[in-house]
């Protein structure tokens, strides 16, 4: 996963500092609505010729990553 995380690149002066793939001025904030919006993987791809398969990989494991966090358990009372 270190590979695919190492496509995600943040830059002050690009997209507000959003993080972005491989310094292009697409941010994983794209891919991610692009595919909630039901865009396929050959879609986006087909129509952002910059983008590999793998860095649309990188955006989900990027989000994934951002999500993980602790667990807290509540004990009933």
């Amino acid at each position: 996963m270190n590979d695919l995380l190492s496509r995600i690149t943040l830059e002050d002066g690009k997209r507000s500092g959003r993080p972005c793939i491989r310094g292009l001025r697409i941010a994983v904030h794209d891919i991610l609505g692009w595919l909630a919006a039901g865009m396929t993987e050959a879609e986006i791809l087909a129509d952002y010729d910059e983008l590999e398969r793998d860095d649309l990989r990188a955006a989900l494991a990027y989000a994934a990553q951002a999500l993980d966090h602790s667990i807290i358990t509540v004990a009933a009372a």
